[in-house]
């Protein structure tokens, strides 16, 4: 209550200076501007910083034998799906194959399944009678052990694809058993359907008779080019002669940027700076907004972002639906050295519930002065920028970091013009005719993979807490 709302006797009852009344003669205690959109940027700070001069990044790597392995995007119109020509060359049957009217013609031959959960799609040892393209679901690949026992050898998902080599041999066989884990819709190709294609197409018949005829080139487990090496001989056999092939167009990597135009009056920076000074204020939360925008890229850009650049060949999905202990130790061992998860805060807490589940409770670690969540002792950060799906679900990724590694590495260019802080400068614009001062801020950066098994993702995991 006021002086003002106090009544009269009260007021005359007074026998000292009431609080709000000295407040006019005081000052107050203020805090420096507080921004909510600040979080760890635990990527950021666990990232290795590599020094890019000239502002490209070029990864030199062995040459790759490897093609057409890519993810198959579909054209989806309600509840029908129909695969877009030029993306069956992500098919390595029909990579470099651009007739388009021709591909067109394959991809009209596909009709859709809708399947229930534990369909059997094609069983091991039977010939392989279709191709299969993945429009939405799960499918876990099932094999043999030593034994005759069922074991799972892993998971396809959405855009991915099996039966390719029905395109070019009639012969072979189904090397697992597919089965669906949940509702899953496929696009598929019957030998009947193909047979009638080519028929009508000769040029795509050709194709694929070249690419069936053409000799395996020598090739490691990873696609690149074998280095002959002779070992365990006798006496003295004429040794095999090698070299180490390159490969001809390695990627480059071009700092990326955020920017933004700070302006300030003239006057708020010459009157309003006691007890702190404006523009420094208005360039801290500037700046902070731009390392959030950084990391958002790092995670996010469709160019360098580690979302969108993780090897097909390093994405696993999860067996059930929320990441498990198997799952995250499936995803540990498919790499050597692996520094760090990197999970949204919701994929944490549901791997937490999986593990309450199992009575397992993992140690957490001490990174900086902080005790983080852990896995087999690798630390698993939270990320914010990592997105989670309207039906709840998203990606969990674990990397090498560093180039002595050949892991995942930051990128950025320091002692750049009006540098305020690493690979970040702040450039004066002027002052324009209504007093208003410009500054420009720009900050640069990108992230590279150096070789494909330093990052892989588990993904399609579900965060929502599932009904008993």
């Amino acid at each position: 209550m006021t002086i003002e709302e106090m009544p009269a006797r009260a007021r005359e009852q007074r026998t000292s200076l009431s609080t709000t009344a000295a407040h006019q003669l005081s000052t107050t205690t203020k805090s420096e501007p507080q921004m909510q959109g600040i979080s760890s940027r635990w990527l950021t700070r666990s990232l290795p910083w590599t020094q890019v001069n000239g502002g490209v990044y070029r990864v030199n790597r062995r040459l790759t034998h490897t093609v057409g392995d890519g993810i198959v995007t579909f054209a989806i119109n309600g509840s029908q799906a129909k695969v877009i020509p030029l993306e069956l060359t992500e098919l390595h049957q029909l990579h470099g194959f651009e007739d388009e009217d021709a591909l067109a013609e394959l991809g009209r031959r596909f009709q859709q399944q809708d399947l229930e959960p534990g369909t059997v799609i094609a069983e091991f040892g039977n010939p392989v009678d279709q191709v299969v393209l993945v429009v939405h679901g799960k499918i876990s690949k099932i094999g043999r052990g030593e034994y005759g026992e069922q074991t799972v050898l892993g998971t396809i998902g959405a855009g991915e694809f099996a039966g390719g080599s029905a395109l070019t041999d009639s012969s072979t066989l189904w090397e697992a058993t597919f089965k669906t884990v949940t509702p899953t819709t496929l696009l598929t190709l019957s030998r009947a359907d193909l047979e009638q294609t080519l028929d009508r197409v000769p040029e795509l018949r050709e194709h694929l008779e070249r690419v069936a005829s053409a000799p395996d080139r020598p090739q490691n487990k990873h696609g690149e080019a074998n280095i002959e090496i002779a070992s365990g001989h006798a006496g003295e056999p004429e040794l095999v002669s090698t070299f180490v092939d390159y490969d001809a167009a390695p990627r480059e990597y071009e700092l990326s940027l955020a920017q933004s135009v700070l302006r300030v009056h003239s006057r708020v920076a010459d009157l309003f700076n006691d007890p702190m000074n404006q523009v420094e204020q208005q360039l801290r939360l500037t700046v902070e907004a731009l390392y959030e925008r950084r990391e958002h890229d790092l995670v996010n850009n469709p160019d360098f972002g580690l979302l969108h650049n993780c090897d097909l060949k390093q994405r696993i999905y999860p067996e059930s639906g929320p990441p498990t202990p198997d799952d995250m130790d499936e995803l540990l061992s498919m790499r050597r050295s692996t520094k760090l998860f990197l999970a949204h805060p919701k994929a944490i807490a549901a791997f937490g519930r999986e593990c309450s589940k199992r009575g397992l409770y993992p140690d957490p670690v001490e990174v900086d002065g902080h005790r983080v969540p852990a896995w087999r002792g690798v630390p698993i950060f939270p990320c914010g920028k990592i997105p989670v799906s309207e039906n709840q679900t998203t990606s969990i990724l674990a990397m090498r970091t560093g180039e002595k590694d050949q892991g995942v590495i930051g990128l950025h260019q320091t002692g750049i013009p009006d540098e305020y802080e690493p690979s970040l400068n702040v450039r004066f614009k002027g002052i324009d005719d209504q007093s208003v001062i410009s500054y420009l801020v720009s900050c640069y950066y990108s992230a590279a993979v150096l070789v494909p098994d330093a990052l892989g993702m588990l993904d399609n995991v579900l965060v929502a807490r599932q009904a008993d």
